[in-house]
């Protein structure tokens, strides 16, 4: 970002398939010479491995990849110097990993930490998380806790951000701060 963005918090939040992905990598490669992608999707299954290669394929050799699905404070602490900004994608995905594998007290401990990391961050920083509470109520406990913790940590780093963006059918549209193209 120019100088006069240094530092600044970025929350990319939409859908599925909304283009949010997309939008929050362009205005990284945008601003940032030598951007720094910290991934936390694991590759479980064949679908995943498939999506994580289309990731990394569309973002080229000019990003560095960091690769956590668990510990993203230590993670953005270790990706801090090796770039100029980093690009956390995504926050949900992440969400998901930590409740099925410590649940909801580990998800209270690490969304903590994780909000201590950002608040102490020196580098810029995007964030891309679903947007989960638009649609049904999910019919299991699991579905409706997933989506009560999405929202909470998604209202968590909008009050931390400079800037929450809300991106529907590839457009986006701002919800806080400036604008971004």
């Amino acid at each position: 970002m120019s100088d006069a963005n240094q530092g600044r918090l970025i929350l990319v939040l939409g859908g599925a398939r909304s283009g949010k992905s997309r939008y929050a990598q362009q205005l990284a490669e945008r601003y940032w010479p030598r951007p720094v992608f910290l991934a936390t999707a694991e590759a479980i299954d064949a679908e995943m491995v498939a999506r994580i290669a289309q990731h990394r394929a569309a973002r080229g050799d000019r990003w560095q990849c960091v690769e956590e699905p668990l510990d993203l404070a230590g993670a953005l602490a270790r990706a801090a110097g090796q770039g100029d900004g980093v690009l956390l994608d995504c926050l949900t995905v992440w969400l998901g990993n930590v409740l099925v594998k410590e649940g909801a007290p580990g998800v209270a401990a690490r969304q903590q930490a994780l909000l201590a990391a950002i608040r102490g961050r020196t580098t810029s920083l995007i964030l891309v998380s679903n947007e989960v509470g638009l649609g049904i109520v999910p019919e299991h406990a699991l579905g409706r806790e997933f989506r009560d913790l999405a929202g909470w940590l998604n209202q968590a780093l909008a009050a931390e951000a400079d800037a929450v963006m809300f991106i529907a059918a590839g457009l986006p549209l701002a919800l806080k701060g400036v604008a971004y193209p």
